[in-house]
């Protein structure tokens, strides 16, 4: 066999098994009781804050532009586990989501995003307590 064959196997064989271990994780982290119910009802905020926040000239631009990255997943039709796979569809999803508002967080204080929050104060408790974000700046 080639090299470049062997090249194009061992990548396709890593790519499965990473893809394979997500999904591993997946399901070991997926929401169970009503955290889903309480993610489904903060979803609408959600979306308007992500914007809000991308659309924030006095966010640093790495901020912004992993915000627009991150919006634009969100819209693509084609997910690292399809949506239409019972719970875990919309948990990659969910931990992409997590991961950079938690990383918006850690750039540009806990008051930055509460104070995009187009919702109420419960609403924004319930994406604290879904996503690990403190409440209030330490």
């Amino acid at each position: 066999m080639p090299w470049w064959a062997e090249l194009v196997v061992g990548l396709v064989g890593a790519l499965l098994l990473a893809w394979v271990a997500l999904i591993v994780v997946l399901v070991w982290l997926r929401p169970r009781g009503g955290l889903l119910r309480e993610a489904l009802r903060v979803l609408p905020d959600l979306l308007r804050l992500l914007r809000a926040l991308a659309t924030d000239r006095e966010l640093p631009r790495g901020v912004r532009i992993r915000l627009g990255l991150l919006l634009a997943y969100l819209a693509m039709p084609i997910d690292l586990i399809p949506d239409f796979i019972p719970v875990l569809g919309y948990a990659d999803d969910a931990i992409i989501v997590t991961a950079v508002l938690r990383s918006v967080v850690r750039r540009t204080g806990v008051a930055k995003v509460r104070a995009h929050w187009p919702g109420s104060d419960d609403g924004f408790a319930a994406l604290a307590r879904l996503t690990g974000l403190p409440t209030r700046d330490a």
